[in-house]
């Protein structure tokens, strides 16, 4: 082999290296950018049903795409990459759900002297029950409107909605009440 054929073939070589290297890293990341597009919706979606969190929900759907993409290679070959991905998030949305259940416990322990519950009528603890069979949003309005006498725009501003759709979640959950409790009646 001549010296200038050895030189060329490095030459040759080194430039055309580089060139699949990068096409390799873009074709992954391509790939990668396409899954993610085609996934978050409902990734994120089934984080929120399992945590009931916006936040939450977003910070597992983050977590659980951060780890396909750094095992894209593995697990862009599975036949169904997005069964792989709502896996992460159901285990991390349980490690999430203890790990708020033991925040919550830890902060009921250390308030636990001062945490005295308001007594509640034992006449009107028929209609609490019902109260909190209700809906969650109607639950809370109610619950903070004649309990915690909170005034609408207050609790709008609370549940982070208008005063018109608290004052719907009142509305609903009235009715719904004086039909359960008038059935309730004439049994």
């Amino acid at each position: 082999m001549k010296c200038g054929d050895q030189g060329r073939g490095a030459v040759a070589v080194g430039l055309r290296a580089p060139g699949l290297a990068e096409r390799a890293e873009k074709r992954f990341v391509e790939d990668f950018e396409s899954f993610y597009a085609a996934e978050r919706r409902s990734v994120v979606g089934l984080a929120y049903v399992l945590s009931g969190s916006r936040s939450g929900a977003e910070d597992l759907a983050q977590e659980a795409f951060v780890a396909a993409y750094r095992h894209w290679d593995r697990v862009s070959g599975y036949d169904d990459p997005g069964a792989w991905v709502r896996r992460v998030v159901a285990n991390a949305a349980v490690s999430w759900l203890r790990r708020r259940a033991a925040e919550a416990r830890a902060i009921l322990r250390l308030g636990r002297s001062d945490l005295t519950i308001p007594p509640i009528d034992p006449t009107a603890e028929l209609v609490w029950r019902e109260v909190r069979r209700l809906p969650r949003r109607q639950a809370q309005a109610i619950a903070l409107s004649y309990l915690d006498g909170q005034e609408v725009s207050e609790i709008a501003r609370i549940l982070g909605c208008s005063e018109s759709t608290v004052h719907t979640h009142l509305r609903r959950g009235k009715e719904t009440l004086a039909r359960r409790l008038a059935d309730r009646e004439s049994i």
